[in-house]
């Protein structure tokens, strides 16, 4: 079943799954497609198989920062659509995938039937929460290079060694100037780790990426790991 693909889907149990499968449909979802704005009201659930959705917050003076990841170990819009909430951040599909998507109202019904469903999607607000502060904590006490080394991280577990993006698009997730993030990325080059070229950053040597980040890209697994008691995760 293509919905089982998404982890938070896959932890239903067969009849759970079987009930809201009917009202799941599969989507692609292009890059820098926007699925929903900052204090709009949600109004579709999406459960990714691939790709990456992206929570950006945005200021008035045009800056923005990229607060929280959503791969197929996650979901967004589960906790708005439960009580009718709106969106805080500007939400993107930072790489293009697939995911499994219901109306915001049909998912409150459903959920109301079966408890499972609730308290994942209860549970991964919970994680979604402890990411978001963990990002606050590393974006002000960690170096450009540290950040840049756990974002890649993130990004190679859920699209694997190719990612595609640009140097400006990087910047603008990290809160740093263009020219911050041709530096990292050269001395990443140079050390072996990455190669980029024509908006794709090749990862070489992940295991060295891995001893040049913070402990924020740790942190956040265990995070996922206490709230699922679960060893399953991509995260």
């Amino acid at each position: 079943m293509p919905h089982r693909k998404n982890f938070i889907l896959n932890r239903l149990s067969a009849d759970d799954l079987n009930r809201i499968s009917p009202d799941l449909s599969v989507v692609q979802l292009a890059h820098g497609e926007v699925l929903a704005e900052t204090h709009a009201r949600v109004e579709k659930v999406y459960f990714p198989h691939s790709g990456i959705i992206a929570c950006v917050v945005e200021t008035i003076g045009g800056g923005a920062i990229e607060t929280a990841m959503i791969g197929n170990d996650g979901v967004f819009g589960g906790t708005q659509a439960l009580d009718g909430k709106v969106s805080l951040n500007h939400v993107v599909m930072q790489v293009a995938g697939a995911a499994s998507v219901i109306s915001s109202d049909r998912a409150r019904e459903v959920a109301d039937n079966l408890p499972g469903l609730r308290d994942l999607l209860v549970n991964y607000e919970q994680f979604f929460l402890g990411q978001v502060q963990q990002t606050a904590a590393c974006n002000a006490l960690h170096t450009v290079q540290a950040r840049m080394c756990k974002w890649l991280l993130r990004m190679h577990e859920l699209v694997g060694s190719d990612i595609p993006l640009t140097q400006e698009f990087l910047a603008q997730m990290l809160g740093v100037r263009r020219t911050s993030v041709t530096g990292v990325a050269s001395e990443l080059q140079k050390a072996g780790m990455i190669s980029y070229a024509r908006g794709l950053i090749h990862i070489i040597d992940v295991d060295l990426i891995r001893q040049w980040a913070c402990e924020c890209e740790a942190d956040v697994r265990a995070h996922y790991r206490r709230v699922f008691h679960s060893n399953e995760s991509n995260t």
